[in-house]
């Protein structure tokens, strides 16, 4: 019996340092997520006064985006891609559609024929704004034979607040996006959406596609004849290997 009960003490003891060691673990983990928060707001601190046109919220949000994409691809959110058939053809064209860009001047997509063309629904103040930097790196790379019209959105979750003139300046000043930027917009599926969306998102247009913009960064794939090809959600970096065979797909 005497023993029974040494034993029982015993068991009841480790449980008791079990639960202590998790307890302590646990905190040990959360004081260093807090001070690895605290040392990214100091950072974005400073280099908010270096740079006055990135708030304190911009800067914390490019300095976390490597880890934000890692962790979305590990739980795979964001992250689809999809690709047309090779029966799927537009029902009418996209070049017909207008669009007006950030500076005010009537565009079209019919600019850019015999390019491929990444259309991507942009915002400022997002987790994945930081993927202007890659956008821009392969428009300055490929602008002989591809280019990119971002479409600035305040669609998801109000990241983009800013006016046309604010954000041309953000993403020349933080950035140096040099690739068209049209005029804000709306890029979800409702009455105000942009016709150019709308095509994008519905069958009827592009031939077969249903998918709207996820989130913000939500890139759709127009090969050199204006077909839709891919549409690729936020989480797909467009320097990855997957985007890239994408691109490098052959002309039609």
């Amino acid at each position: 019996m005497v023993c029974a009960i040494q034993r029982e003490d015993l068991i009841i003891e480790k449980n008791i340092q079990v639960y202590l060691m998790r307890f302590i673990q646990s905190r040990y983990i959360s004081t260093l997520a807090l001070a690895l928060f605290a040392m990214i707001a100091f950072w974005a601190c400073s280099a908010t006064k270096k740079n006055s046109s990135m708030s304190v919220r911009q800067s914390i949000l490019r300095s976390v985006y490597p880890v934000l994409t890692g962790m979305t691809r590990m739980m795979g959110v964001n992250n689809k891609i999809l690709v047309a058939g090779d029966g799927d053809e537009p029902k009418r064209s996209v070049y017909d559609i207008p669009f007006e860009l950030i500076d005010g001047q009537p565009a079209s997509l019919s600019a850019y024929k015999g390019k491929k063309i990444i259309v991507v629904n942009t915002a400022s103040d997002c987790g994945y704004t930081a993927q202007y930097e890659a956008l821009q790196s392969l428009y300055a790379q490929r602008k002989q034979d591809l280019v990119v019209v971002g479409f600035p959105a305040n669609d998801f979750k109000k990241q983009e607040k800013g006016t046309n003139e604010e954000i041309a300046s953000f993403c020349k000043k933080n950035y140096g996006v040099e690739f068209p930027m049209a005029m804000k917009t709306t890029v979800v599926k409702n009455k105000d959406q942009h016709p150019l969306f709308s095509w994008l998102s519905d069958p009827a247009g592009n031939g077969w596609n249903s998918a709207p913009p996820s989130w913000n960064f939500s890139k759709y794939v127009l090969d050199e004849e204006g077909k839709l090809i891919a549409y690729c959600d936020p989480s797909v970096e467009p320097l990855s290997e997957a985007f890239l065979k994408i691109i490098d797909r052959p002309k039609p």
